[in-house]
């Protein structure tokens, strides 16, 4: 990559790249621009690795090591007994919504750590006998994408899904909250945009990834893929026959990935970058 280019993939000025390079050893980058040049690195090809290990003699330092996460609020974890998810407790209290940070007050509820995956919707197709999702053979979804978000479903079939699981699709509040916390951040792990932290189009990745895969960029109640990777289909109606998306995806810019921003579709319309969670009452584990 340019300079230029690599300051856009790390979220970072191009006068920072050049202030890290005329530091040499003495560099010490911020802990938040730290943690994306090691995602960047655990993201890298063999080679690049390999190059790196060289010219560090073997210095590297694992990614989740050297990351400062945001301040954790939400450990309240449990598994819900239909699907086996793992949810976390979102605490009832006011959030910043939507590009106006308007104040407003979410009760308490468990919302989903991670998409719903592909391995959990064959079970639920096992259970109901749905059509299972385009690209899938003979009902089985593709070769080592088990971990990986289920797509090519419609809001009929993520609303299907989470009624036989015994929850719901989040509102476009509650899926905003989960991903910004309390305090309103701009993406899930502050304010800094940082496309490393996430799977969206200025990686190349060029298709989903597992759910857990990035560590760096989980909200403050430890949510994961809340920007990039997958659209997440919400409860909230738009239009008559339309529903929010949140989220972004492995095909969108980084700015159009930010959980306050605005998007809405069909509930018919079925895309190789659309999926959901769910979320439960705090009365159903109570």
């Amino acid at each position: 990559m340019s300079i230029r280019e690599f300051a856009a993939h790390l979220g970072v000025s191009e006068r920072m790249i050049s202030k890290w390079e005329a530091g040499g050893e003495s560099a010490t980058p911020q802990p938040v621009n730290q943690a994306a040049l090691d995602t960047c690195l655990t993201r890298a090809d063999p080679d690049a690795q390999a190059r790196f290990s060289f010219l560090t003699q073997d210095s590297l330092v694992p990614a989740e090591a050297a990351a400062e996460q945001p301040p954790m609020i939400g450990e309240s974890k449990v598994r819900h007994p239909n699907d086996a998810s793992t949810m976390v407790k979102v605490e009832g209290s006011v959030f910043l919504s939507g590009p106006s940070n308007e104040p407003v007050w979410v009760p308490a509820y468990y919302i989903d750590v991670y998409p719903v995956t592909n391995a959990q919707y064959a079970r639920f197709l096992e259970a109901t006998g749905r059509e299972a999702p385009q690209r899938w053979e003979d009902g089985k979804f593709p070769a080592g994408l088990d971990d990986h978000p289920v797509v090519f479903v419609t809001w009929r079939d993520a609303t299907a899904y989470a009624e036989w699981a015994g929850k719901t699709l989040p509102t476009s509040q509650q899926w905003e909250k989960a991903a910004r916390g309390t305090r309103g951040t701009v993406y899930p792990w502050g304010d800094q945009p940082t496309p490393a932290k996430c799977n969206v189009r200025e990686n190349g990745v060029g298709e989903t990834t597992a759910v857990d895969c990035y560590q760096t960029g989980i909200s403050p109640y430890g949510v994961y893929d809340l920007c990039g990777n997958t659209w997440e289909w919400c409860s909230t109606e738009s239009k008559p026959g339309r529903h929010e998306l949140k989220g972004g995806s492995w095909t969108t810019p980084l700015e159009r990935c930010t959980p306050s921003t605005f998007n809405d579709a069909a509930e018919t319309m079925c895309d190789d970058d659309t999926g959901f969670r769910c979320v439960a009452p705090v009365e159903a584990f109570e």
